[in-house]
């Protein structure tokens, strides 16, 4: 019997009859021939009403679980990986080889002002993040179209010459390459900055940063004209990409 049968009387020899009744009673048959007894009225309308209490339960969690897995998109109801979220990449730079062979030509054919490819990021550690955005070799591979805003920083750190000549030209690139297509230059960032004579290092961050619609498949990378950087500080070198809805 359900709980809310056992927490009354013990059941009485009538309500076995009541029950045997019942049980013998034709499919879709009423409970017209129990109106005789009280006794056995009162049982079949508990065991009626708990019945559907336990369809109205059983159907209201069924209901649940289907809006929880229509919410999901997902066929199990469980919870599917993290893919939820507009795309967005922020990576930190790494060291870079200072042997460049090989690299060019795996990134196309750049322009001598911002010939060195950025090939090392960071893109797993407490400053820097990918989600819905693929990154691999120095390049983040965009997944889902649209307009994207794209953004690099740079800090140089360039050695001096000792000498009060005008410093040289620093450049910063950020490259698209639509898919079997040679690298075609986004944005360009160039300064120029005379050292002081007694300095040992010329610091300068080149910043840029714009609006472009991008399609899938399309990657972005970043080029410089020197690898005369600074790799000690995740906050000074980044490069990154987040969509907008407009």
């Amino acid at each position: 019997f359900p709980s809310q049968l056992k927490s009354q009387a013990p059941v009485s020899a009538e309500e076995l009859r009541c029950l045997q009744m019942l049980n013998q009673q034709p499919e879709g048959s009423s409970l017209e021939e129990l109106s005789s007894s009280q006794t056995c009225l009162k049982l079949a309308s508990t065991i009626k009403a708990y019945v559907a209490t336990v369809t109205e339960n059983i159907l209201r969690r069924s209901a649940v679980k289907e809006a929880r897995r229509s919410y999901l998109n997902t066929s199990e109801g469980q919870v599917p990986p993290k893919t939820a979220g507009k795309p967005s990449a922020h990576l930190t730079l790494r060291p870079q080889s200072l042997s460049q062979d090989g690299i060019s030509e795996r990134f196309g054919n750049l322009s001598q002002s911002c010939r060195h490819a950025i090939a090392r990021w960071e893109h797993s550690t407490l400053h820097s993040h990918l989600q819905n955005i693929t990154y691999r070799d120095g390049r983040l591979r965009v997944e889902q179209p649209g307009k994207y805003y794209v953004y690099s920083q740079i800090y140089f750190r360039y050695r001096s010459t000792g000498t009060q000549d005008s410093g040289p030209q620093l450049v910063q690139c950020i490259q698209w390459q639509p898919p079997h297509s040679q690298p075609i230059l986004l944005l360009k960032g160039v300064g120029t900055k005379c050292w002081a004579p007694e300095a040992d290092y010329g610091l300068h961050a080149l910043y840029q940063g714009g609006l472009f619609e991008l399609k899938a498949g399309d990657e972005l990378f970043v080029s410089v004209s020197s690898l005369a950087i600074d790799y000690n500080d995740a906050a000074a070198s980044y490069f990154g990409a987040f969509r907008l809805d407009l």
